[in-house]
């Protein structure tokens, strides 16, 4: 993939407080916040294209608002994350509408959305590198983001079901 996120722990490594200001930046909209720029702009500056750039953006502030030891357990994918809440939750419908909001967020609702869902799921190591890539193509008129997140879920849904019924 591209590397953002490796370039983010790079960033971070060499001062802390990159992690804060670009935490700092999801109260604003995607790539309006100044401070922001410099840990940003290195890695995009040759993208002209403002849905890009954005998300570059918003990937950064939900990694530095995601703060945990990455190096305990291997990421995982936003639709394996968020079924792995659900279960958390004994099956809660409420977890269940909120990621299926997610997947029906349009361009303007996606950012809002996905810092809900990335705050709950603060206990799980997320892949920031494909969720960035899954963001870049959200607006794709397929929706293969959306499906491919919401085959993760339910595949699992439909693994333990299957495992289950097998015990018996």
């Amino acid at each position: 993939m591209s590397g953002f996120i490796e370039w983010l722990k790079s960033l971070n490594e060499k001062d802390t407080k990159v992690r804060a200001v670009l935490r700092r930046s999801l109260a604003f909209d995607p790539g309006t916040f100044p401070a922001a720029y410099p840990y940003v702009e290195p890695f995009v500056k040759n993208e002209d294209n403002s849905w890009r750039r954005e998300m570059h953006y918003l990937a950064a502030g939900l990694w530095a608002s995601h703060l945990r030891d990455e190096r305990t357990r291997d990421s995982m994918l936003i639709g394996n994350a968020c079924y792995s809440l659900y279960l958390a939750n004994d099956k809660s419908p409420s977890v269940e509408k909120r990621f299926i909001a997610l997947l029906d967020s349009d361009r303007d609702q996606l950012p809002h959305r996905l810092r809900q869902m990335i705050a709950l799921l603060k206990d799980y190591p997320i892949d920031f590198e494909a969720l960035l890539k899954g963001i870049l193509y959200w607006n794709d008129e397929q929706k293969r983001t959306q499906n491919f997140w919401a085959r993760d879920f339910y595949h699992n849904s439909n693994e333990a079901e299957e495992t289950k019924e097998e015990t018996k």
